[in-house]
């Protein structure tokens, strides 16, 4: 549903001022059903059992989560999750497309909200099958969604995202950069 061209079909559906919330609404239905009907699997891959250890796990856990938040915040949450839009279609207002910008773990990293959600689904004192194959899933959905929102950001932003591209690495914070033959990038991260 995050794609131009589901959002263009979508829009004929809905009104464009709800199109990302309804994104939302339905994304988030869509978790609430796979948690609803999750079905447990027996077995254990991993238990970290001493005090230190878990305190570690726990706490780099803890910062996947606030990592997720703060992102949001900092490029706008409530354009995120489509409140923003819905607002200014109340108010009368045209909406505006926010400006490109950096903030914060931006300057380090290009996502650093996939790098949160991929702490919290990793970082876990207590890895069972169940949650193995969770993490498994969502790390390649991840991936996968990621490719497409870096073509797509790159036709929307322009110069200014396929150079952002070329000194920032796309999860992994502090890896090299390299540049292709056709000058866009490969990220190591």
């Amino acid at each position: 549903m995050a794609h131009p061209g589901f959002k263009k079909a979508w829009t004929k559906i809905v009104a464009e001022p709800v199109e990302r919330s309804t994104y939302v609404l339905l994304s988030s239905a869509a978790l609430i059903l796979l948690f609803a009907f999750w079905q447990p699997m027996g077995g254990t891959v991993w238990e970290v059992e001493g005090s230190t250890g878990r305190a570690i796990l726990y706490s780099l856990f803890g910062f996947g989560w606030a990592l997720v938040l703060v992102s949001t915040f900092l490029i706008n949450h409530f354009d995120l999750f489509g409140l923003r839009q819905v607002w200014l279609f109340f108010r009368g207002k045209e909406y505006t497309h926010l400006p490109f910008g950096t903030p914060g773990p931006y300057k380090l990293i290009r996502h650093p909200l996939y790098l949160g959600w991929l702490l919290a689904f990793w970082v876990t004192p207590s890895m069972t099958v169940a949650h193995l194959l969770f993490a498994i899933v969502t790390t390649a959905y991840i991936l996968v969604a990621n490719q497409f929102e870096e073509r797509d950001l790159k036709k929307f932003l322009g110069q200014a995202y396929v150079d952002y591209c070329t000194k920032v690495p796309m999860i992994i914070p502090f890896t090299k950069r390299n540049k292709d033959v056709a000058g866009d990038t490969q990220a190591s991260g």
